[in-house]
């Protein structure tokens, strides 16, 4: 007679390849409920906190993390703009915003600071968590509600702000025609698979091409790079 072995659970990756998280809101109650979903996941852990933007910006551990949580009103310095100093020069975490409120100006703002991603706070659990992922791997992440009208007016938006720089004029030149093509469908929120059947072509090419864009650009993510289309008229609203 034989038996079958027993399964074992998973093994919990070593802390060193856990995703590092850090929860930057003035509310200590949001930190800990933050925390603690978090550190329930085997491949995420909380490394760093802080309760307001200059806190964050100060912290070497907040600085050193994968991803940040940043929510938006915060005494002192606020989210935004912690975002933007914790990203200055192009380095640093991947910043997903949080926010009670989904306006699309505080999306644009956040965008524009140069984080990778924007929720609601009360997005689900799976959905926050999801999105912690996504940004670590390179993907940008903004709340289902606000994409659409984000983009109808990201253009005019940018224009009266800021033009398009000699640099990424020059950047979206060295693109291909191809490449031309799927990121102005980037910039329309399609998703691999969409441009893929847009362009009849297979999911693994679209990603290909997606990483030449990026890299060409100098982008951190596909919301980075949809600014950069917007600026340059690749895309219009």
């Amino acid at each position: 007679m034989t038996t079958t072995p027993p399964t074992l659970p998973a093994a919990t990756p070593p802390a060193e390849a856990r995703i590092a998280v850090a929860v930057v809101d003035d509310q200590h109650l949001v930190r800990s409920g933050l925390a603690m979903l978090i550190n329930s996941q085997p491949d995420l852990t909380v490394v760093a906190e802080a309760a307001s933007g200059t806190e964050a910006v100060s912290s070497p551990a907040v600085r050193g993390a994968d991803v940040v949580l940043m929510d938006v009103r915060m005494p002192q310095m606020d989210g935004i703009e912690a975002t933007r100093r914790l990203l200055a020069g192009g380095a640093g975490p991947r910043v997903v915003v949080l926010t009670t409120f989904d306006v699309d100006e505080y999306a644009l703002h956040a965008i524009e600071a140069g984080a990778s991603g924007f929720l609601l706070k009360d997005a689900p659990p799976e959905e926050l968590l999801a999105a912690i992922r996504t940004v670590h791997r390179g993907d940008a992440v903004i709340a289902p509600s606000t994409t659409r009208r984000l983009l109808d007016h990201l253009a005019p938006t940018l224009r009266q702000r800021n033009h398009a720089d000699a640099r990424e004029v020059a950047a979206v030149e060295s693109l291909t025609p191809r490449e031309r093509q799927v990121l102005a469908l980037i910039a329309r929120g399609d998703s691999n698979q969409e441009i893929a059947a847009e362009l009849f072509l297979s999911e693994a090419t679209v990603k290909t091409h997606v990483g030449r864009i990026l890299a060409k650009l100098g982008a951190r993510d596909r919301v980075q790079a949809v600014v950069t289309a917007y600026r340059t008229g690749i895309a219009t609203p």
